[in-house]
Formats: structure tokens, C-alpha cells, sequence
């Protein structure tokens, strides 16, 4: 691999399921990087995070932009098919071409729908990226073990 890292980003629409008969829409950017190829991102606005915190980020808080779910790409791809997914991160196909996710955590559990073809072209876009059952050709063992013991910034 050379030069720049691939970096794949999407917004697609999703519906954020309140109750039976409510739903609020909001964007959701989709990221992939061929340097963690394991691993998907999806990015809600701040306002969405299921901490109750109501502060507003400051202009130099990087992550302010929104708040990062990450997760196996393989649960994104299999849950277009099948329910997919163990601890806070589930996927599941639903009827009229749709895909929801489901994301838990200690604060609530958040139901997003999406439109399956959205999920579709980003995973597509994602393996041109680095190709499925490839993922280890771009692997850095080093900057992994550094990045799980704490090392990097």
C-alpha cells in the first residue's frame, strides 16, 4: 500500500425509531479506512448521543462533529441478510428494503432504519477500498498493538 490511506464516507439518511409511531430523520455519515480494514464507522450528530449531555461541542473538540460508533464491517455486510450481531451492536433486515441497527449501551439502546441500497453502496465502495478477505494485507501489526496499549495520540 502507498501514499494516502483510502478513506471511504458516505451520509446516507436514517430514521431513528422513538416509539411505534414516531421516528426522527437525521444524516449518519458512513467511514471506512483501509488502515483499520476491519472495522466500519458511523458517525451521528452530537445531538443524538445517548449520554443526556446537552453541552455544546467546542470548536476545537475533534470528535464534536459527532458521536462514533465503531464495528465489524462483516456485522454491517451480514446483517443486509440475516440478524447479525452479539453485545451493542446488532443488525437485521426488515421488510420494504431496509436494514436496522441497533446500538446499546449503558445510557439506552438507539434503533436506527436505513435504506438496505444505501448500506449497500457503502460496503460496495468499501471493498474497492481493500477487498473483502483482504483485510489482513493491510494490517499494521505494530501500530495495533500500539494503538490497544495506549501508545498512539
Amino acid at each position: 500500500m502507498s501514499g494516502m490511506p483510502a478513506v471511504v464516507e458516505q451520509v446516507v439518511q436514517a430514521r431513528l425509531i422513538i416509539s411505534a409511531g414516531r421516528s426522527a430523520r437525521l444524516q449518519v455519515t458512513l467511514r471506512y479506512r483501509a488502515d483499520d480494514p476491519l472495522a466500519v464507522r458511523m458517525v451521528f450528530p452530537v445531538e443524538y448521543a445517548l449520554d443526556g449531555t446537552d453541552e455544546e461541542p467546542g470548536p476545537a473538540d475533534a470528535a464534536a462533529a459527532g458521536v462514533e460508533w465503531v464495528f465489524a464491517r462483516r456485522l454491517l455486510a451480514g446483517g443486509l441478510e440475516e440478524p447479525s450481531g452479539l453485545g451493542d451492536v446488532h443488525v437485521r433486515p426488515v421488510p420494504e428494503r431496509g436494514t436496522v441497527v441497533e446500538l446499546r449501551a449503558p445510557e439506552g439502546v438507539a434503533v436506527l432504519r436505513f435504506t438496505t441500497a444505501d448500506l449497500r453502496r457503502f460496503l460496495w465502495r468499501s471493498h474497492l477500498a481493500v477487498p473483502e478477505d483482504q483485510e489482513s494485507r493491510y494490517l499494521d501489526p505494530d501500530r495495533e498493538l500500539a494503538e490497544l496499549l495506549g501508545h498512539l495520540g
